[in-house]
């Protein structure tokens, strides 16, 4: 191991000499080394951790080198950084360093540190810094667990901590916490030995700070004998010194009101009072007497802190003191007061203490119930404080928790208000209203929250005790509808009586509780004890209950008593159970026994409508059990009867009327069960809630029933007649607020009668009021007694107006409230809906659901409303129909019998899709088309089942299983009259709604269909009508013919075809390239390049032989007018794009695109001929050695000359701006110009042969080429095979081209054919000519040349 020595003496050296070794020894380091310190130095503790870790291997490796030397200083260094959150990071390291290399003496490591920080020596500056240098380094010590082993070490750490100690502006006692730390590990007969030098016999002085108390508390827990010595014998808990200690207290609390902890002093300060036995007054005295007087927040949650971290040290009765004191209810006022964003909310806090207490105690349930009933008794006027939904309750034991449901059972049945610790808030102190402090209304506030609690009991502990659910669950059923007359021993609830009567406002809420109990155990079954016993419901078992209680008549009688043909319905719904029960197998009896069980409890609740709603389902029950197909007798009696599925849906829809989320639950459940029953009839009934003709109109077909209006008539005349007044009082007073905005007055004016103002004026005429020439005598003759009559018939009228405006109002509210009602009974019958399409996505019906759909999303997206409701229901709307349907992987099978049907259908979707105003809706159309035909396609293969469509589908295509050729209904012609129609529409239409991606689905889906469609394409590219259609037909044409699925459809000779006449559309449509004039034409040029890019790569691809000389004359021909257009920025946004994708095409073509012409910087004319500017640009210039010199001819090389041309060939192929259009790249990365908006060159070279190697060169702007390399292209353009005419030449002197020769090419089969990826790929491999005759490689190409 390195053995680092410590310098004896400290030498003063020069800071240039120091500046001179640090440099020498980052020179003699690695990079790697040195970045091992810069990412100990981050905030990510990962990075740290690891940098650390890296380091300590890479010292192992070395340890004997100067590395070791040098990482020992740069940590030293770090310890004083300037930024605080780099020290810890340093210290921590040095700490681990120190672990792992025992044989580094701790006391050099200080000396280093008190030699590159020096107390004495350093300025008001680095003073800081160097403080907690020495402070971190003893840390390192420390923390490296080698300092207590070290004698020598230790004692001067001690001595530094001391003298760090006086730095408490800077430090902030920190030296004496770490000193503290430091005493807690060492050996006691060394803690004798340290304690006179750290800790002063003066009790002021230990009392006076939170760290020195902490010390001597510390001293007292483990030397007493020594600091009793050298300090006498005290006693904390005197009258003395209890005033000190609250004071030192307080100032702990604000210490550590950053860290929202519990300060370690009052801790100790907690143990040793139960240690001495003087809990009780450190309790009363220090804590409720002295903290508690003055609070401040930081002093209330070292309060709170406190009580949560006494409760598992105290004993049995001392909690009792804790719980039921002055501070349990500052808690209380606390909870209650701060509001749920606040920060410093101790709900959470003391969740944690309670949880670490129940999980210490499990095998003492009598803690834990003393402990839950303590919190629970915390009341506000009878109000507990706690949530009634506390997730501590889970850690309960099945003890504990019985007897806590029996805690609370009582206190609802008999409350003992005594026991609680109430308290008011300041607020509540302050009203001192006498109505409030009854005790009836902490009755009611207490028995309600207790009520909430039971049911979240339930949800807790529903799967872990069977019984105390159902003591839950019958104490709920029994007193929300049942009173007792005279008790039974075989009824418990009987001998249940209540101190206070239980009046309607607590039997409501335990009603309201119990149905909410009811949506956790609607779909839960009970354990049965025996193994052998099926398993049955929770519901049924209190339909069980509530049976029983029914014939218990004289000891239980019903609050609301059951009439002759509710107790009927009761009973023979029991019957109905039981024959369910034998047929439990069926899923259908599943769902219905469920349905009765639900409606049966609600029973109790409404009777006279669950009355109803119980007979029709029963008869819908008896109906389905006794239908049989064998059965042939009364054909005509039942055929006239609508059939139960029908009747059960009208239930179901009258139950989801209800606003309640457990009917709508169990609406889904049943109706999932029915649904493959469902009929026409019984769908129309669900559609006729949904499509907005029917539903603005008459509102008769469905009944949406609102919770207020019932509990207002429940309520009674009194209360009607004062909500009628406070509506009256509201209405007074919104129109005294508003009766200056003129808004309102606005509103006000519309609400006026045409014969008001008619009216008024009668009024004042016939009591002379208004003026005309002679107002003022007229004015005068008026008497007293006239005044008073205008006056009364004036405020006559102006009452009977302002009751006409207040009956509109509340008309329109009444409106806003049915219409708000309808659109939430519309969002929960779509959940029907959605389990019809996910549940029986065959079933024949679904298909029905479409143009319904389709109405819903262009009602709702046409209307101008804008609430939550409407959008939520366009979004479920659409989700449906987007999601569940059109994307189905299953789907319906038989549609022979509705082919014809399902093909108009197909006709009215896309014809209804071309009429839309809106793009969104028509593409909802257009898809539910797509979903037609796929239906109608059928599956062709048994491999293409479940839900994949078929890749190609030509005549030859035809599947040969005579079943699987069944199911392919689709009428291929007429399909492609509808589309071709559309399509037609989209390319003459202006503002079609119809958009490319759209045909693009139905091409990629369908490519038979797409064969049929490419007339209509071929025939809109060369039209010049409209320049966007044509690009878009351009666009459709480019992206379906790179498809496979396309390819599968044609025979060789006929793609080939195919290919030919594109190209001869195309070169048509190029003969006005560079001469467009509008955003249109410039977007058809683009595409229109784009498409050639396309069938080029496909011809390459392929090996087509198909003649391009013709493209390639009327290609270089338009070079010379794209450069132009390019120089003088017409269309400046995408002229460089279209010039990028005309090179591409041309080096496909086999021409090069020339460099971008340099300028010399000496032919620059300088305009800096002041001697300042020479300044500036003498100053700014690099030397001569850096910089880089310029490729002249005479100095360039063939091979650099070759190699750079070549590259800029490749790069400039390479379109310059990637778009959403762009053609797919050829796989190799382009290359960043130095200037990225310089001109390309005006006149582009061709790979040609030279004439004659002495020919001048014909552009002035054409670099020179060497001999050697006009070889190199030369026999390149020979393995072309095409010597192309320069389109650079002058007019005079012409060449002539000689006749490109096409030769037939081997064809692969398509389904040979590579992926497009690899063959876009491939393209950079082969030669960039579309006419050679092999498709070897360049490389492979020159080596046959070369070769004699």
């Amino acid at each position: 191991m390195a053995e680092v020595k410590s310098p004896t003496k400290a030498e003063p050296a020069s800071s240039a000499e120091s500046a001179q070794d640090d440099r020498r020894d980052l020179l003699e380091h690695s990079r790697e080394f040195l970045d091992f310190f810069w990412d100990i130095a981050k905030p990510e503790q990962e990075t740290r951790l690891q940098a650390t870790e890296k380091l300590l291997e890479y010292l192992r490796t070395r340890p004997s080198g100067s590395e070791m030397k040098y990482a020992l200083k740069r940590l030293i260094t770090g310890l004083g950084m300037g930024r605080e959150a780099a020290r810890p990071c340093y210290s921590l390291a040095l700490a681990q360093l120190l672990q792992s290399f025992e044989d580094i003496p701790l006391c050099s490591i200080l000396t280093q540190i008190q030699g590159k920080y020096n107390l004495q020596t350093a300025n008001k500056t680095m003073l800081r810094p160097a403080l907690f240098a020495h402070l971190f380094g003893v840390l390192a010590l420390f923390q490296s667990g080698r300092l207590v082993k070290d004698q020598e070490a230790l004692m001067k750490s001690v001595k530094l901590l001391n003298s760090l100690c006086h730095h408490n502006n800077h430090l902030q006692g920190q030296p004496l916490k770490v000193l503290v730390d430091i005493l807690s590990k060492v050996p006691e007969s060394m803690f004798e030995e340290i304690l006179p030098k750290v800790l002063k016999d003066d009790l002021k002085v230990i009392l006076g700070s939170p760290k020195y108390l902490e010390l001597f508390l510390l001293a007292q827990q483990r030397v007493p004998a020594k600091l009793e010595s050298l300090v006498g014998s005290v006693d904390l808990f005197s009258e003395e010194t209890i005033p000190s200690l609250v004071s030192v207290l307080k100032t702990a609390a604000k210490s550590g009101r950053k860290e929202q902890k519990l300060p370690d002093v009052t801790l100790s300060l907690l143990r040793l009072s139960l240690k001495e036995n003087k809990f009780t007054l450190f309790w009363k005295e220090v804590v409720e007497q002295g903290l508690l007087k003055k609070l401040s927040w930081s002093t209330s949650y070292m309060c709170f802190h406190l009580m949560g971290a006494s409760l598992p040290l105290l004993s049995e009765e001392q909690p009792k003191l804790v719980m039921r004191g002055d501070l349990i209810r500052h808690f209380g006022e606390h909870t209650v007061i701060s509001k749920p964003q606040n920060l410093f909310r101790f709900m959470p806090e003391i969740t944690k203490y309670v949880s670490i207490f129940l999980e210490g105690c499990q095998d003492d349930p009598k803690r834990q119930f003393a402990m839950v009933v303590a919190f629970t008794s915390i009341t506000n006027q009878g109000l507990p404080v706690m949530p009634t939904f506390w997730n501590v309750t889970r850690l309960l034991s099945s003890e504990a928790l019985q007897n806590y449901v029996a805690w609370l059972r009582d206190m609802f049945l008999q409350p003992d208000l005594d026991s609680l610790v109430d308290f008011s808030t300041t607020n509540q102190k302050r009203a001192q209203d006498a109505s409030i402090n009854v005790p009836e209304r902490s009755v009611l506030r207490l028995r309600k929250w207790i009520t909430h609690r039971l049911v979240s009991l339930v949800d807790l502990h529903l799967e872990k005790d069977d019984a105390v659910v159902d003591q839950i669950a019958r104490f709920c059923l029994f007193h929300a509808f049942f009173k007792t007359k005279k008790a039974t021993p075989q009824i418990p609830e009987t001998k249940q009586h209540f101190s206070f009567p239980l009046d309607n406002r607590n039997r409501s809420v335990i009603i309201s509780s119990f149905f909410s109990l009811l949506q956790t155990l609607s779909m839960k079954f009970r354990q049965s004890p025996d193994s052998n016993e099926s398993r049955k419901p929770w519901t049924y078992c209190l339909v069980q209950f509530a049976d029983m209680l029914l014939n218990h008549s004289r000891n239980v009688t019903l609050v609301t008593p059951f009439t002759t043909q509710q107790r009927q319905a009761w009973d023979q719904m029991m019957s109905i159970l039981k024959e369910l029960e034998a047929n439990s197998s069926e899923t259908r009896s599943i769902a219905f026994q469920h349905l009765l069980l639900l409606v049966g409890l609600h029973l109790f609740k409404s009777p006279t409508e669950s009355c109803d709603v119980l007979g029709d389902i029963q008869t819908c029950i008896k109906k389905s059990m006794e239908q049989n197909p064998r059965r042939s007798r009364s054909k005509a009696k039942v055929s006239q009867e609508p059939v139960w599925v029908d009747v059960m849906v009208e239930i179901l829809l009258s139950l989801l009327a209800q606003p309640s989320n457990l009917m709508r639950q169990v609406v889904r459940n049943v109706f999932a069960h029915i649904c493959p029953h469902l009929t026409p009839r019984g769908l129309q009934l669900i559609l006729a809630v949904l499509i907005p003709e029917t539903n603005e109109d008459e509102d008769d077909n469905m009944v949406v029933t609102d919770d207020t209006n019932e509990k207002q008539l429940e309520h009674g005349q009194d209360e009607d007649s004062d909500s009628e007044d406070d509506k009256d009082n509201k209405n007074s007073d919104s129109d005294d607020s508003n009766g200056g905005a003129e808004s309102e007055e606005e509103d006000r004016d519309k609400d006026v009668q045409p014969g008001f103002r008619q009216r008024l004026m009668e009024v004042l005429q016939a009591g002379n009021a208004l003026g005309g020439v002679d107002s003022e005598d007229e004015e005068e003759e008026l008497g007293d007694e006239a005044m008073m009559a205008l006056d009364q018939n004036l405020s006559s009228l102006f009452a009977k107006q302002k009751l006409h405006i207040e009956a509109r109002r509340e008309e329109k509210n009444k409106l806003l409230k049915e219409k708000k009602l309808r659109r939430d009974f519309q969002i929960r019958v779509l959940d029907l809906i959605e389990v019809l399409v996910t549940k029986q996505p065959e079933h024949p019906l679904v298909l029905e659901l479409l143009e319904p759909l389709l109405s819903i999303i262009q009602h709702n997206m046409r209307s101008k409303g804008s609430s939550k409701q409407e959008q939520d229901l366009l979004h479920k709307t659409a989700r449906i129909f987007m999601h569940h349907l059109c994307r189905a992987r299953h789907y319906c099978r038989d549609v022979g019998p509705c082919a014809e049907a399902l093909h108009a259908q197909v006709e009215r979707l896309v014809q209804r899709a071309g009429s839309q105003t809106d793009t969104s809706v028509a593409l909802y159309c257009f898809n539910a088309s797509l979903y037609l035909l796929r239906v109608l396609k059928g599956s062709t293969a048994k491999k293409h089942q479940d839900g994949q469509t078929l890749q190609g589908g030509d005549t030859k295509s035809e599947p040969k299983d005579p079943e699987a050729q069944a199911t392919n209904c689709l009428d291929l012609n007429f399909v492609t009259r509808v589309y071709s129609a559309a399509l037609e529409s989209l390319l003459t239409k202006r503002n079609s709604p119809l958009t490319v991606p759209m045909f693009l689905s139905l091409f990629s889906r369908y490519p038979v269909i797409c064969k049929n469609l490419l007339p209509i394409l071929l025939q809109h590219v060369a039209d010049p009508l409209r320049p966007c259609h044509q690009a878009q037909a351009c666009t459709l044409l480019q992206k379906t013919l790179s498809a496979r699925e396309l390819r599968v459809c044609f025979e060789d000779a006929e793609w080939e075809q195919l290919i030919g006449q594109v190209l001869e559309k195309v070169a048509q449509t190029l003969h006005t390239l560079g001469e467009a004039q509008s955003k249109g034409e410039h977007q058809r040029e683009l595409s229109t390049l784009e498409l050639l890019n396309s069938l080029f790569r496909t011809v390459n691809h392929e090996k087509l032989s198909v003649d391009l000389t013709s493209l390639l004359g009327m290609l270089q021909s338009k070079q010379q007018k794209l450069q132009q257009n390019l120089k003088q920025g017409n269309h400046s946004s995408g002229s460089n794009r279209l010039y990028d994708l005309y090179w591409q095409a041309m080096r496909m073509l086999g021409v090069q695109r020339p460099k971008s012409e340099k300028k010399n910087a000496k032919d620059i004319p300088s305009d800096s001929q002041s001697p300042i500017s020479k300044k500036r640009k003498k100053k700014g210039f690099l030397p001569e050695t850096k910089k880089r010199k310029k490729l002249k001819s005479k100095d360039t090389t063939p091979e650099k000359d070759a190699a750079s041309g070549q590259d800029v060939v490749m790069a400039d192929a390479t379109p310059a701006a990637a778009g959403k259009d762009q053609p797919p790249s050829t796989g190799k990365k382009k290359r960043k110009r130095g200037k990225a908006n310089t001109p390309s060159q005006v006149n582009g070279t061709p790979v040609t042969k030279s004439p004659a190697p002495n020919n001048p060169t014909l552009s002035p702007s054409t670099p020179a080429k060497t001999p050697k390399l006009q070889k190199k292209k030369e026999k390149l353009s020979q393995v072309n095979g095409a010597t192309p005419v320069s389109p650079i030449e002058p007019e005079g002197k012409k060449h002539y081209q000689k006749a490109l020769p096409t030769k037939e090419v081997l064809r692969k089969t398509p389904q040979s054919a590579l992926p497009r990826k690899r063959a876009r790929l491939s393209l950079i491999s082969r030669s960039p000519s579309l006419f050679q005759s092999g498709v070897k490689k360049r490389k492979v190409a020159r080596r046959k040349v070369q070769t004699p």
